[in-house]
C-alpha cells in the first residue's frame, strides 16, 4: 500500500495568501520593535544621572575645619573636610577629603587668573569668598594629588611635574590649565564647600560631577 504524506507545507498558497502572510510577518516585527523600543527607552533613561543627581552638594565645615581655613595666608594651607556623597542611586555616604585654601582678594585673582572670570573657562560661582580661594587637590593634568612646596613657593605635582603658583597659575609641566577653584559659601553662620570633579587633560574646565 502506498502511503501519501501531507504536502501542504510545501504549497506557497495563492498570491493573496502570500501577501497576507508577508503582511503579518512585517506587522509582528514592527510591533516587536516598538515594544522593544518602549522598554529600552526607560531602561537607558534610568542609567543617565538626573539633573538633581549632578546638583551641587554643600558640605559644611566643622568648627575645627573652619579654624584650619582661617589659618590660610598667601601661603596655602590644606583643609580637611567631610564630603557628603549622594549619587542618586546609592544611600548617602560621607568620605574624608581635603582642599587647598589661600587668602586672596578678587582684584588680584582677576589680574592673575582672568579666564576664571570671563570667556569659555569662566566658572559659574564666586572664585573668592570671605577673602579665601579654595583649590581642588586634583592636578588638572591626569588626576594626581599635587602638594605645596614651601621652599619653591609653588604647587608641584609629583606624577608628571606640573607646577602652579600659590594662586593656581600653571607655570610648568604638561597640564593644560591652572588649578581648579571650588565653591565656598557662608550660610547661616557656617562655611560650606562643594566638591566638584572636572575633566582632566583638557584646556577648558568641564564639570564631570559634583560627587566625590
Amino acid at each position: 500500500m502506498k502511503v501519501s504524506h501531507a504536502e501542504s507545507y510545501r504549497d506557497d498558497g495563492t498570491p493573496a495568501e502570500q501577501s497576507r502572510r508577508t503582511f503579518m510577518v512585517q506587522a509582528t516585527l514592527a510591533l516587536g520593535g516598538v515594544i522593544g523600543l518602549g522598554i529600552a527607552i526607560p531602561v537607558v533613561t534610568s542609567l543617565v544621572p538626573s539633573r538633581d543627581a549632578l546638583a551641587a552638594k554643600w558640605s559644611p565645615l566643622s568648627a575645627q575645619e573652619f579654624a584650619q581655613l582661617e589659618k590660610a595666608t598667601q601661603e596655602p594651607i590644606k583643609v580637611s573636610f567631610a564630603v557628603k556623597d549622594q549619587d542618586g542611586y546609592l544611600p548617602a555616604a560621607t568620605s574624608d577629603e581635603f582642599v587647598w585654601a589661600i587668602r586672596a582678594d578678587e582684584a588680584t585673582m582677576r589680574a592673575k587668573r582672568p579666564k576664571l572670570f570671563s570667556g569659555p573657562d569662566k566658572v559659574d560661582y564666586p572664585v573668592v569668598t570671605m577673602g579665601f580661594v579654595i583649590f581642588s587637590p586634583i592636578c588638572p593634568h591626569l588626576g594626581c594629588r599635587y602638594d605645596w612646596r614651601a621652599e619653591l613657593h609653588k604647587f608641584v605635582c609629583p606624577c608628571h611635574g606640573s607646577q602652579y603658583t600659590n594662586l593656581g597659575v600653571h607655570t610648568a609641566g604638561p597640564a593644560q590649565r591652572g588649578l581648579d577653584p571650588l565653591p565656598l559659601r557662608e550660610r547661616s553662620g557656617t562655611a560650606e564647600l562643594t566638591w566638584i570633579q572636572y575633566e582632566q587633560d583638557v584646556a577648558d574646565r568641564v564639570v564631570l560631577s559634583y560627587e566625590a
